[in-house]
């Protein structure tokens, strides 16, 4: 019998890899399942040291966190799907982009383990001025530490587009004027920041 082209044993080997690269990238991009991305010390005394969890919580925690991300970080798209079942039927869109800021505060463009402690962590044990400034974060849209009337007239209509589903429609002078009133009641020193 004469060997076929077909069933050369040097064809076999790149017909099997043709099935275990797509795989290999897939799990280079979206992380395995089964993924121990492990914490560094440095992530854990920080967290040890800023919040009042104890090392094995914070470990277990830790579990959770890569048992939904598997990759170690949380990325806008996963985000915006997260929020988006947070509040089924409304568009989200806009509001996620406002939120994130809060969690991504080294501004790289993913929401790692320790971004995301944090935040939970000030949101539900923090002081009342730790609390306001991870929500200053939300308003601040051009991260100059500053909030404007232009951002938060901004941020009133795209909270207000979300619960557009549950109320009429407010007029766009109605929400100008919303926005100048709480930019007013908050610029105690009234020089427009």
């Amino acid at each position: 019998m004469k060997p076929s082209f077909l069933s050369s044993h040097k064809l076999a080997k790149p017909m099997k890899n043709y099935k275990v690269i797509p795989t290999l990238i897939y799990n280079s991009l979206v992380g395995s399942r089964n993924s121990k991305i492990p914490l560094t010390e440095e992530d854990i005394e920080y967290l040890e040291k800023t919040t009042t969890v104890d090392k094995e919580q914070i470990d277990a925690q830790y579990q959770i966190f890569l048992t939904n991300h598997p990759d170690g970080q949380i990325s806008k798209k996963s985000f915006r799907s997260m929020l988006a079942d947070c509040f089924p039927g409304a568009d989200t869109s806009r509001l996620s982009k406002h939120i994130w800021r809060m969690y991504d505060t080294n501004l790289d463009g993913f929401i790692d383990f320790r971004e995301f402690m944090m935040v939970l962590y000030v949101m539900s044990y923090g002081s009342p001025e730790d609390n306001l400034k991870q929500i200053f974060r939300v308003f601040d849209i051009d991260n100059d530490g500053k909030i404007n009337p232009e951002e938060m007239k901004r941020i009133v209509k795209d909270l207000l587009r979300v619960d557009d589903g549950n109320q009429n429609n407010m007029d766009n002078m109605n929400k100008d004027t919303l926005a100048r009133s709480a930019f007013s009641e908050m610029d105690e020193n009234e020089d427009g920041e």
